[in-house]
Parts: C-alpha cells; sequence; structure tokens
C-alpha cells in the first residue's frame, strides 16, 4: 500500500511523494534531487493537500513517485 507524503522545502512550495513509507518518501526525494531530507509528513486526506495550485498540477497519486512538482516522472525508482 502506498501513502502521499509531503516534504517541505525552504525555497519552494514542497514536494509531494506518493511512496510506501516516509522511508521511502524521503529515498524517492533523494534520488530525485540529490538532496538528504529528514522528514516527510504523511498527507491524511486530499483535503489537506494545498487546493489552489498542489492538488491541481499534482501527477497521479496513485503511483509511487514525485507527483509535485510535475516534470520528475521519469526519474527511476
Amino acid at each position: 500500500m502506498m501513502d502521499p507524503y509531503w516534504i517541505d522545502k525552504a525555497r519552494s512550495l514542497g514536494v509531494g511523494v506518493t511512496a510506501r513509507s516516509e522511508a521511502d518518501a524521503l529515498e524517492i526525494h533523494r534520488v530525485a534531487f540529490g538532496e538528504p531530507e529528514t522528514k516527510a509528513g504523511r498527507i491524511p486526506t486530499f483535503a489537506d493537500i494545498e487546493q489552489k495550485h498542489v492538488a491541481p498540477n499534482m501527477g497521479n497519486l496513485l503511483k509511487r513517485g514525485i507527483r509535485f512538482p510535475l516534470g520528475y516522472e521519469h526519474i527511476p525508482i
């Protein structure tokens, strides 16, 4: 089973990841961006996602990988 996670970033809105666990979300982020992060928060419901910019610009939440920002679907994970 996979869940959506959010990784806060200092210089951007953040990164949305669908992953098997928090550790998996952090590993996907590291592969995509080459930057280590220490915490990914699980997103309880779709309503908890920022609705004006993030939600309409997310990829498929059912597929493992980077969902926001778009453009990282090609990352091998």
